[in-house]
């Protein structure tokens, strides 16, 4: 297991000038509940004990990556008022993009119709916190003055059947926000990213990128499929989660009592019990929707904050933490005044 780095070597920052306008997400019809899996030689109620997922959703065949950012998007668009035309950057998370070439976010850009730079960002379930961090950068600069920013990964394409213990942990799903220039109040108060390379292997796919090209051979042996070492990730997980959400209350120099919501990557619901318990954090004050979609990677923290958002849990001058954290293994946790 990859040692904890020295703390001070970890990216932070404080960007205040900012404002998430808008929300919006999407997850597929398809709705794959637990007993759905028992073919595959689960038992509904150990995986829900061991997970606290019920059901996620899959993706039919005609719904890649892409098409659910543009659904996220138009969600967006049509509850802000924002034309395409207004936004002048595009950051997209996302692991599971529709091609390796051409980007998921060149192909999202020309389908809305928008005219601008668009960025992608393969860091995982920790993809919209570096998505949503990188935005903020260009628009506490000037260089953009409304953002769409992004997360989605379509799961159930990247982990195959035949590996059961991980293929029930995922789902697909997205979601995206707006972010532009804001009063000095609002923004982020406090965020962190951070990787432990050494790592890596712990959660990956082996085959298909430039180490190892697909073959033949590699399909036979599952190398085109999500591998995890679910020990030690979750052993990780809990760690990095806890540590990282001390880090940016110490940055704000802010209390757990100060956050009116906790937002934090929907991996497992074990994971952030076990964080809560740790630290204190009050579990009203924790969106989890684990137990519908399961872990749909970059996707899960946008989609969780689009539903609390909607419900009315997230109003002005709220202080929302957020925290993204999986394969690389990177992380990213920040603090949000809305």
């Amino acid at each position: 297991m990859a040692q904890t780095p020295n703390r001070g070597t970890l990216l932070r920052h404080t960007l205040m000038g900012m404002q998430i306008t808008a929300t919006g997400s999407y997850a597929p019809p398809n709705v794959v509940t637990n007993e759905d899996l028992v073919p595959l030689g689960l038992d509904p109620e150990y995986v829900f004990r061991r997970t606290g997922i019920r059901e996620r959703r899959h993706a039919p065949p005609e719904i890649a990556t892409s098409d659910m950012c543009y659904f996220s998007a138009q969600q967006c668009f049509e509850r802000s008022g924002v034309s395409p035309a207004d936004i002048d950057l595009l950051v997209v998370g996302t692991v599971s993009p529709d091609w390796h070439i051409a980007s998921t976010a060149a192909v999202l850009q020309d389908r809305l119709g928008m005219r601008c730079g668009a960025i992608e960002i393969a860091s995982a379930c920790a993809g919209f916190m570096y998505a949503l961090s990188t935005a903020a950068q260009y628009i506490a600069t000037g260089a953009s003055q409304r953002a769409l920013v992004m997360g989605a990964d379509c799961c159930s394409r990247v982990i195959h059947k035949e590996v059961p213990k991980t293929f029930l942990l995922f789902g697909d799903g997205g979601g995206a926000v707006i972010l532009e220039k804001g009063t000095q109040q609002q923004g982020l108060l406090a965020y962190c990213l951070g990787a432990e390379g050494a790592g890596a292997e712990q959660l990956y796919i082996k085959m298909g990128g430039s180490r190892e090209p697909a073959s033949h051979e590699g399909i036979d042996r599952l190398d085109h499929s999500l591998y995890m070492d679910g020990k030690a990730v979750y052993k990780w997980a809990t760690r990095v989660l806890s540590e990282s959400i001390i880090d940016v209350l110490e940055q704000a120099q802010l209390k757990l009592e100060d956050i009116d919501l906790f937002v934090p990557h929907q991996a497992n619901l074990r994971i952030i019990e076990a964080s809560a318990d740790y630290l204190g954090i009050d579990r009203d004050k924790i969106i989890i929707n684990v137990d519908r979609y399961g872990n749909t990677s970059g996707g899960s923290v946008p989609l969780a904050l689009d539903e609390a958002y909607q419900a009315g849990r997230i109003k002005p001058g709220d202080k929302v933490l957020m925290s993204g954290y999986g394969a690389g293994l990177s992380w990213g946790t920040a603090i949000f005044a809305w």
